[in-house]
């Protein structure tokens, strides 16, 4: 007499029919489950999908307006940056150029000891030619310097001309003898060199 299949329940467990035991002339059942389900009243967190969260935290479209107010900003602070960058670049430029008119001043009141020093130099003793070097190196430190040298170009803006000599060799006005020697400080012109120029004769027997 064939046994019944053996039926167990688990009221917490799904349901599970077991086969007969071997050997007693019946196939084997096959198994059962009860697919398992969600108590009522629960459920799972919600998938999130890519595209969602972009949209959860993408920023929200800024304001026309706002925008516009931000552009005008951006604007006013890149202009008052440019303001003050040449306010400075200004304000350099006033120092460097005070400084070079007070060197100026105190350089042109020293000239007159330069030209003296020049006149008595041949007749004097070593040392003292050694003296008015060294005040010559000082003054260039101060960024005197000289104007005027023999074969330069006649220039009226840094050459007083005091005399001409007329001779068919020079091909252009030019210094031949430098009387006085001028002096400049930077941009600063303290006085020309008075010179002698040299000119061609004209057709007309004048200077050229």
């Amino acid at each position: 007499m064939n046994r019944l299949t053996d039926v167990r329940i688990r009221a917490d467990s799904p349901l599970m029919i077991a086969p007969a035991e071997p050997g007693d002339g019946h196939a084997p059942l096959p198994v059962l489950a009860a697919r398992s389900k969600e108590p009522a009243g629960r459920t799972g967190p919600a998938a999130v999908t890519p595209s969602a969260f972009a949209q959860a935290t993408a920023q929200p479209p800024a304001e026309p307006g706002l925008r516009t107010e931000l552009q005008e900003r951006t604007a006013d602070l890149q202009h008052l940056k440019a303001e003050y960058d040449n306010y400075r670049k200004r304000v350099r430029r006033d120092r460097l150029a005070v400084r070079e008119i007070a060197v100026a001043n105190v350089l042109r009141r020293l000239l007159p000891v330069l030209d003296s020093l020049a006149e008595t130099e041949p007749g004097e003793a070593g040392g003292f030619q050694r003296v008015a070097q060294s005040l010559r190196t000082e003054l260039a430190g101060l960024g005197l310097l000289p104007v005027g040298s023999v074969g330069d170009p006649f220039d009226p803006v840094v050459h007083e001309a005091v005399s001409y000599d007329v001779s068919d060799r020079f091909e252009r006005p030019t210094c031949t003898v430098i009387v006085r020697p001028g002096y400049r400080v930077g941009g600063h012109l303290l006085r020309p060199a008075q010179v002698v120029v040299g000119e061609r004769p004209t057709d007309e027997g004048g200077i050229h």
